[in-house]
């Protein structure tokens, strides 16, 4: 190698190094500003983050899994009794239209439709028992009825009167 090349490769090896040690410099230099500056945490930032991270399901196991189980259904049941459905509304019209029309009307889950040869035999067996079914829920051959139609706010009444309109709006 001459002396030329060497020349060359000894200015370069510097600028090079130069630029490293300018790189580390403006690094170090932006971190000590930016610690100085941190953001203020937001309110809807933090909720959206526990939303994403809150548990999808409980898992209870064992005797005091299944008392912590009967205790969050319990407390459940009291907050729903707390609201009213509807407004407290005993129109069952109204009723079926928030709630009941999204399986009846459409047959969903086996859910038999407003026509009077699906209900026929339910009909049949007397206004108290599908009040009981519509109240309690029920698992049938052909679907499942789930508990005052899956609102647990709905009271007896309101689900009476919901089952009464249906038998006589059958088409």
């Amino acid at each position: 190698m001459n002396k030329t090349d060497q020349e060359f490769i000894k200015s370069f090896a510097l600028i090079i190094g130069g630029l490293m040690a300018l790189t580390l410099v403006l690094a170090v230099a932006a971190r000590l500003v930016y610690a100085g500056h941190l953001p203020e945490p937001s309110a809807v930032r933090a909720a959206q983050a526990s939303t994403r991270i809150a548990p999808v399901a409980a898992v209870y196991a064992g005797s005091t899994g299944q008392a912590a189980m009967q205790a969050a259904q319990a407390a459940a049941a009291v907050a729903a009794q707390a609201t009213v459905a509807y407004e407290g509304t005993l129109q069952g019209e109204v009723i079926y239209g928030k709630l009941c029309t999204a399986c009846h009307g459409t047959g969903a889950a086996g859910a038999p439709m407003l026509l009077k040869s699906l209900w026929a035999p339910r009909v049949a067996q007397g206004f108290d028992t599908l009040a009981s079914h519509a109240v309690v829920g029920y698992q049938g051959s052909a679907g499942m009825m789930p508990a005052r139609g899956g609102n647990p706010s709905l009271s007896d009444e309101q689900v009476k009167a919901t089952v009464q309109w249906m038998i006589d709006h059958l088409k």
